[in-house]
């Protein structure tokens, strides 16, 4: 077996990479990454410079794929590590640039290690040990395999890499059979409370309408991009994701796209992006144009519970943060990553840190899941 550096990800061509065992993530799709670097939002200019890995044969078949990019920063991972790159800085150490292995600004839990046979333990191992040679072979700080599957983990762990924990709130179909079947499992507060918010939305003449990629035309991309994009500057940041991206997606992958608009009198005052897997639905990014009340509840939440329910989706991941959720049907549901320090002092002190972060972060999912919203003999 030999490796190959990818610097462009559309080297590895549509039909090698969907010979691999993907999973079922929309956003580990080829035209999903290659829309991404197409459309430059993941680049060198951006901080994101692809170094992706290919394992091949004797016969140049290839084996198994990295995606893995050189950053020169944090911004876009939902793994937070800037204060490893403050304790760098203060003992006169470089953090940047460091490797990482991700969907780029996307959080959802993804397969990293992309085998043509799952059950290929040898080529795995190689790839992680060929991407840790590169690590310290152009002296980057440190290697990081962000929102990895559990049964991955002990192909990382076992190659040296450090494990570290996080929580995401997701929601889960008990086949229910209506979005009113969902709320009676919920306490009568909740339940109320629940029922109040979405009456207040009709109270409001505000209504929905669900469209694939291929529904929507360049120019309701442009006053649906411009929603979503407010929800970024009022933070003071900018979309990762630019307008071409989601016209180029949308044509290229319709299927996997889910735009849930808001309107009001024929207008369009909020819209939510999903993208949709075999399985389930991921929220991603959302915006209006005026502080409605309870909108973001209806277009981000309910809308996309509806939309399981009715299309017999087993989960439905909105994103990360916000334990707002919690009263209204998501779970805490632990994340991982994985992580390489080439510095050995830096290694061990990260690693006596995550064990404690562990611990906090059992506890932190003990107290939300006490105040749950589904009744005890659910």
């Amino acid at each position: 077996m030999h490796i190959e550096i990818f610097e462009k990800f559309s080297d590895f061509t549509k039909s090698r990479w969907e010979k691999l065992s993907l999973g079922q993530n929309p956003c580990l799709s080829f035209n999903f990454i290659k829309s991404a670097e197409k459309t430059g939002c993941v680049s060198y200019k951006t901080g994101w410079k692809p170094q992706h890995l290919g394992l091949f044969d004797k016969k140049g078949s290839l084996k198994a794929a990295l995606l893995l990019y050189e950053k020169t920063h944090s911004w876009g991972e939902f793994i937070f590590d800037f204060t490893w790159a403050q304790a760098y800085k203060d003992n006169q150490l470089s953090y940047y640039p460091k490797l990482i292995s991700c969907i780029p600004f996307t959080p959802i839990t993804s397969n990293k290690i992309l085998l043509r046979n799952p059950a290929d333990k040898e080529s795995a191992s190689e790839i992680i040990n060929q991407a840790i040679n590169l690590t310290n072979k152009l002296n980057f700080s440190s290697l990081h395999f962000h929102f990895v599957k559990l049964e991955e983990l002990d192909l990382f762990e076992s190659s040296g890499l450090l494990k570290r924990e996080d929580c995401q709130f997701h929601w889960f179909n008990s086949e229910y059979r209506s979005f009113d079947e969902f709320l009676m499992v919920l306490t009568s507060s909740k339940r109320k409370k629940i029922r109040r918010e979405r009456r207040k939305i009709i109270e409001q003449n505000i209504y929905f309408k669900w469209h694939d990629g291929s529904e929507i035309n360049n120019e309701k991309w442009k006053t649906i991009y411009k929603l979503i994009s407010m929800t970024f500057y009022k933070k003071g940041s900018s979309p990762y994701f630019s307008y071409e991206f989601f016209v180029e997606i949308s044509k290229k992958s319709p299927s996997t796209l889910l735009v849930i608009t808001a309107e009001k009198n024929n207008n369009i005052i909020g819209a939510a992006v999903f993208f949709v897997g075999t399985v389930g639905l991921y929220g991603r990014y959302w915006g209006t144009d005026e502080g409605y009340d309870s909108l973001h509840f209806e277009t981000c939440y309910y809308q996309g519970i509806d939309y399981c329910i009715k299309n017999n989706l087993k989960y439905f991941e909105p994103g990360t943060g916000g334990e707002h959720k919690i009263s209204r049907g998501f779970r805490p549901n632990k994340t991982f990553s994985a992580h390489y320090l080439s510095n050995s002092n830096f290694s061990i002190a990260i690693e006596n840190y995550l064990q404690k972060e562990s611990q906090y972060i059992d506890n932190y999912i003990e107290n939300v899941e006490s105040h749950s919203p589904y009744r005890l003999e659910i």
